[in-house]
């Protein structure tokens, strides 16, 4: 799928920040005239997958290494999904464009869409929810310092008269392709939602809306420290505590 507004390249260029970096094992997506450089950590067939999608302003390389055995201890696989042009990723990104990676990611990981875990952080929350909405039977979803309302962000990057587009046209567009609550509110499995209450970029209002749309069971989980790219760093314990309760309800 592909929007004229949203993946206008102006909005591109001020809202992805792609560069390229290597890293062992890659694990490769193929799609049709590029390639995504993911990384896929397998524990065991017996165990959900995590399949976590990071946010604009980072890669895979960045969760490689302690983010990967602490997801392997709690008993769980992890596969971190990467972005077009970004690391070892071939292509350009763009905001609806790669809402059609997701279903080539969870197609090449094999995995049964019922053990899946989708995961996202920041923007990577747009792509965590799709799949939600795309396999409702998954496992779990859990956002971290997501987006309830993607146009809020879009808006503070561009005008819309930016992109050839009305307010309401651009409007539309955010709802047709990027609609967070419709996407959750068909989900059927068990959610977390994380953010910090001093968030800097993305307002804690975002994911006490998402929890609000989610169905049951969820948990909405508010750390009183850090900020929007600290929030891992400085929650490091109760961060992976939460994901751990919520594997351990998946069993």
């Amino acid at each position: 799928m592909q929007d004229t507004f949203l993946d206008h390249p102006l909005l591109t260029n001020r809202y992805f920040y792609p560069w390229p970096n290597r890293f062992d094992e890659p694990f490769f997506v193929e799609g049709e005239g590029f390639r995504l450089g993911c990384r896929f950590m397998k524990v065991s067939e017996r165990l959900p997958t995590i399949m976590h999608f990071h946010g604009n302003g980072e890669t895979v390389s960045d969760y490689l290494g302690e983010f990967e055995q602490r997801i392997a201890g709690l008993g769980a696989n992890l596969l971190l999904a990467e972005f077009r042009g970004y690391g070892m990723s071939t292509g350009e990104p763009a905001l609806t464009v790669m809402l059609d990676d997701v279903h080539l990611v969870v197609k090449a990981s094999g995995v049964p869409s019922d053990q899946i875990i989708f995961f996202g952080r920041s923007l990577g929350a747009l792509y965590a929810l799709h799949g939600a909405a795309l396999y409702p039977d998954a496992a779990g979803l859990i956002i971290e310092s997501g987006l309830a309302d993607p146009l809020e962000r879009i808006l503070v990057r561009v005008a819309p008269g930016d992109l050839g587009a009305t307010l309401e046209e651009l409007q539309q567009a955010v709802s047709h392709y990027l609609n967070q609550q419709a996407k959750i509110s068909t989900f059927k499995g068990q959610v977390l939602v994380m953010h910090t209450r001093h968030d800097d970029l993305v307002s804690v209002s975002h994911a006490e809306r998402l929890y609000d749309w989610a169905n049951e069971p969820k948990e909405l989980l508010i750390f009183e420290r850090g900020d929007h790219n600290t929030i891992l760093a400085v929650n490091q314990e109760a961060y992976f505590d939460a994901i751990q309760r919520f594997i351990q309800r998946l069993t």
